[in-house]
């Protein structure tokens, strides 16, 4: 596959990139070497490899998932303009 000036000049006018002429030219041949490494590794014979999601074994640590609220009521409503009864107080709205 390989794409030409129009094409190309297509694609920058999709993502909003205002190219010139010489730009344009000079981006062609880079998108065909791309479009033809791409085409090179879909020859590439996968079958039976399993899917990599790291080249290394890596096991994150999990810690236990245990819900809390922190104990941090005072702190965070030391940071409140207005706090009454343990809560963040709001002027009342009516319309």
């Amino acid at each position: 596959m390989s794409v030409n000036t129009e094409q190309v000049r297509h694609i920058a006018k999709l993502a909003r990139i205002a190219m010139s002429d010489d730009e344009l030219d000079r981006l062609v041949p880079e998108l065909n070497n791309i479009l033809g490494w791409v085409e090179q590794l879909a020859e590439v014979d996968t079958d039976g490899v399993e899917p990599l999601t790291a080249v290394i074994d890596l096991k994150l640590r999990l810690r236990e998932d245990v819900v809390t609220d922190g104990n941090l009521q005072a702190e965070v409503l030391a940071n409140a303009p207005d706090a009454q009864h343990g809560f963040f107080a709001v002027p009342k709205v009516i319309e």
